[in-house]
């Protein structure tokens, strides 16, 4: 049944898409070219209210039952509502932040989805206490901020965000953990359907009503895949997020080293130094495919290893994000510690 409801909710999302851009274009929620932006022309955006449609057809389908369930759809609504006043009147930063801390406080403090604890790879446990509910909001707040740092380029967060759902889908199959897999695939299914508008040369961007949604929904539906458990499995969401969340920490350490606030925009994100590099657009957007699907596969990996295993694995997959971040320039063009290292004990 949960199949069925996956190409239902593919095929719901292609029909509603369209209807999404006529409606953005009816009511002025169109995306305008600036110095920031790759795009020439004005796009309409709001296609994440297509996105969001399809996946709530599937639920009415598929009804799964889980606890979480109510909480998760209220939070979604509030994120979804956030998303379509920023599309349509660009919020302010402190506005958009509070929908986002309000979807999220919904969701872990009356639904009680949050981290209590993990267990430590050599015995014991760590407890989180009070810090529990915080921790669990700062992490969902960052990685539905992380999917909209990188909606930058067509079909880039919702080719991203659909790699790591198949992933997320994938090991709540091997689990055994049906309800993290039914909501896994039909959010993949509608994310899919839009994708075929969405991919280079896009006809509607997704806006702040998609990527707003799909990262807020991937960081919950992470967090119910793999709480509670080891402190190394635990690290497997970051894993399969690695490319929005590795983008967003080191913008954050490219803005503290040029000394720019945490929320000043900027063109050096991935895709932007894809681009200088001179890969084309759809290049770029392929090469990140890539690269997610390898953090998918090094998620995978990581899981099915034994602790010394996943601790040689992790101190390698890090060793090699970072050669690579300093090989493209995504903190600065001059930040090459690593690199100069190896060329030193080269010579």
């Amino acid at each position: 049944m949960v199949y069925l409801t996956f190409v239902l909710c593919f095929i719901a999302s292609l029909l509603l898409t369209p209807l999404a851009k006529k409606l953005a274009i009816a009511i002025g929620a169109v995306d305008k070219p600036n110095y920031r932006k790759v795009h020439q022309k004005i796009m309409p955006r709001m296609g994440g209210l297509a996105i969001f449609l399809s996946f709530l057809i599937g639920l009415l389908v598929l009804r799964p039952q889980d606890p979480y369930n109510w909480p998760i759809i209220i939070g979604s609504f509030i994120i979804v509502l956030t998303g379509l006043l920023d599309d349509k009147f660009e919020l302010s930063p402190k506005l958009k932040l509070a929908g986002q801390l309000l979807a999220a406080i919904v969701v872990v403090v009356i639904g009680g989805v949050h981290v209590e604890f993990i267990n430590l790879p050599f015995g014991g446990q760590l407890e989180f206490g009070l810090l529990s509910v915080p921790l669990t909001i700062l992490w969902i707040v960052g990685v539905t901020n992380a999917i909209n740092l990188i909606d930058g380029l067509d079909g880039l967060a919702a080719g991203v965000s659909s790699i790591a759902l198949i992933t997320i889908s994938f090991m709540a199959f091997l689990k055994g953990d049906a309800y993290v897999m039914s909501i896994a695939l039909i959010l993949l299914g509608s994310t899919l359907g839009f994708l075929i508008y969405n991919f280079h040369p896009a006809k509607i961007f997704m806006g702040d009503t998609g990527a707003l949604f799909l990262g807020y929904m991937m960081s919950v539906v992470s967090l119910l895949g793999f709480k509670n458990v080891t402190v190394l499995s635990f690290v497997i969401p970051v894993i399969i997020l690695g490319v929005p969340i590795s983008d967003t920490f080191f913008a954050i350490i490219r803005r503290f080293i040029h000394k720019k606030p945490l929320s000043a925009p900027d063109k050096s994100h991935l895709h932007h130094c894809l681009l200088r590099m001179g890969y084309t657009h759809k290049q770029t957007v392929l090469i990140i495919y890539a690269i997610s699907a390898m953090f998918g596969l090094a998620a995978i990996i990581f899981s099915m290893a034994t602790i010394w295993g996943a601790l040689l694995f992790g101190a390698i997959l890090i060793i090699g994000i970072e050669l690579f971040v300093e090989s493209v320039g995504l903190v600065g063009s001059d930040y090459q510690p690593l690199l100069r290292l190896v060329m030193r004990k080269s010579r």
